[in-house]
């Protein structure tokens, strides 16, 4: 049993003494997602792109509720058969704007999703590159609970991305 101890001891001080030199720095992901660049331009592509259906949609909305509007104010008064075509009409039209909301969403997020892997691939390309620049043994990002500011290289990334191309 003293054997076993006696070689753990020795096998941690020898670890120690190995990681004395390690490089180790740590990246704050969110941060350098929510100021880099690229992020402002491509949620600008993105408004850019999709604001013509997203107009178009609140039109629809608008539409829809001035015929319930109506329908709420003149059903007294309309005849049986011109009720029953609002009616429908108001429905089909609810109906179509529920599908369209639907595709504006999904083809939102498949465009967001995309310009955020683009930007998550700049961000691992320029975190490499820093590592490498700088000898770094070890980068984390997720899952830290506490970094020293001196470890931090989080700053360098933000810095790193702001002179890469789009």
């Amino acid at each position: 049993m003293k054997s076993k101890i006696v070689l753990f001891l020795g096998l941690l001080l020898a670890a120690n003494v190995s990681y004395a030199d390690l490089k180790i720095g740590f990246v704050n992901i969110p941060s350098v997602l929510e100021k880099a660049p690229q992020a402002e331009k491509a949620k600008k592509r993105l408004e850019k792109e999709f604001s013509p259906r997203d107009k178009q949609l609140v039109a629809q909305q608008k539409e829809i509720q001035s015929m319930d509007e109506r329908m709420a104010k003149d059903a007294a008064v309309m005849g049986e058969s011109a009720r029953v075509n609002l009616e429908k009409d108001i429905l089909n039209k609810k109906r179509d704007a529920k599908r369209a909301q639907q595709e504006f969403s999904e083809d939102f997020n498949v465009r967001r999703n995309q310009e955020l892997g683009k930007l998550q691939r700049r961000i691992v390309e320029a975190i490499r590159e820093i590592a490498k620049d700088q000898n770094f043994d070890l980068l984390l990002t997720d899952g830290v609970i506490y970094a020293s500011d001196k470890i931090d290289v989080t700053t360098q990334v933000q810095q790193k991305l702001s002179t890469m191309p789009e």
